[in-house]
């Protein structure tokens, strides 16, 4: 639990940096409050102040659920999947499979393909520091009055790295 790593942390004298996917899941945006500002950073494929789309689904997100939306893959994973299955004019699951290989599709972050060789998705990624809420990045999760404010945009040709995955496909 990455609240509680960050507390010992604080606790024990640690006042190094914490890297992570999951500061922005339910509960640790409180759990770190103001004692992680600038410590903990997130590397994701989206962030709280993007604006655009995903601003929008974020606040129709809110608005409906009464909590904040901080994962964008659900919105790749139905896009690829509706894509693929278009492709493949079928919902069989080997057919769907092929049909992802090579997929390229326009997203919230930008292009995202499908990289053929091991199913993982390349697009652009942000690398985001927990800090104090403003007038540039005032999103505020859980009320917290931080927000994740984006420090660096990777573009997929530069996050994209080789892979030596022998994925085995279905048959």
């Amino acid at each position: 639990d990455l609240a509680l790593l960050v507390k010992a942390a604080n606790e024990g004298g640690f006042t190094g940096k914490f890297y992570t996917y999951y500061a922005g899941v339910t509960g640790t945006p409180t759990a770190l409050g103001t004692e992680a500002a600038g410590r903990v950073y997130q590397m994701a494929y989206n962030h709280y102040n993007m604006g655009g789309q995903m601003g929008q689904w974020m606040t129709e997100f809110h608005t409906r659920y009464k909590d904040d939306f901080y994962t964008g893959s659900v919105i790749h994973i139905y896009t690829a999947l509706s894509e693929a299955m278009a492709k493949a004019k079928s919902t069989d699951p080997v057919k769907v499979a092929a049909a992802l290989e090579g997929l390229k599709f326009k997203s919230f972050n930008g292009d995202v393909e499908m990289r053929k060789a091991d199913h993982q998705l390349q697009q652009t990624l942000y690398l985001t520091v927990w800090q104090k809420a403003d007038k540039k990045y005032p999103y505020s999760p859980e009320n917290t009055g931080m927000t994740l404010v984006p420090v660096k945009t990777f573009e997929p040709y530069v996050s994209s790295t080789p892979t030596s995955c022998q994925m085995k496909r279905p048959s």
